[in-house]
């Protein structure tokens, strides 16, 4: 059972796990965008879409520690993202339009984070924790499913070029 710290950096951590335990327990690998994740749910029913077939849906465990962070990306169906356990999660969005909304995953539900969020298809997103050093553990659910054909990392001069109110956020989210 993961206990979820109740301030940041976890100022009561006894009973809690690592996010080095919780990467063994989950059996979770590194992703490409950043972090750790493994894939829990590919929904059986298929749906075609002008990309091909995809799965309905698809779910993972994903998970952000220590100073690592989820590069800029985008894929082509909408993502929903949940909280689970640790701190918050910053995911940073930038819309088609330009539009530059953050969303704060986490339990301070007073303070304006949210247990759940999306990021609709085709923006461009990465995420990061507000405190670096901790973790946040949250699971992501894509419909239609995620494909790795539909995903496209970010190229900081291109994003640079294209969004340069965001320039900040573009070089702290990018490799």
């Amino acid at each position: 059972m993961v206990r979820i710290c109740p301030a940041p950096g976890g100022a009561d951590r006894e009973g809690t796990v690592t996010s080095e335990e919780l990467i063994v327990h989950l059996g979770l690998e590194r992703h490409p965008e950043g972090g750790w994740y493994r894939q829990t749910y590919l929904a059986a029913k298929k749906v075609h879409t002008a990309r091909g077939e995809r799965a309905a849906s698809t779910a993972i465990y994903f998970l952000l520690s220590g100073n690592e962070f989820s590069a800029l990306h985008r894929i082509q169906s909408d993502e929903v993202w949940h909280f689970y356990a640790g701190d918050t999660l910053i995911v940073s969005v930038i819309h088609p339009d330009g539009r530059h909304e953050d969303l704060l995953l986490g339990q301070s539900l007073p303070a304006g984070e949210t247990l759940q969020g999306w990021v609709a298809a085709g923006a461009w997103f990465g995420a990061r924790l507000k405190w670096p050093g901790t973790y946040a553990l949250v699971g992501c659910t894509v419909a239609p499913g995620f494909d790795f054909a539909d995903f496209e990392m970010g190229n900081r001069e291109v994003l640079l070029r294209q969004f340069p109110q965001h320039a900040e956020l573009v070089a702290k989210l990018t490799r």
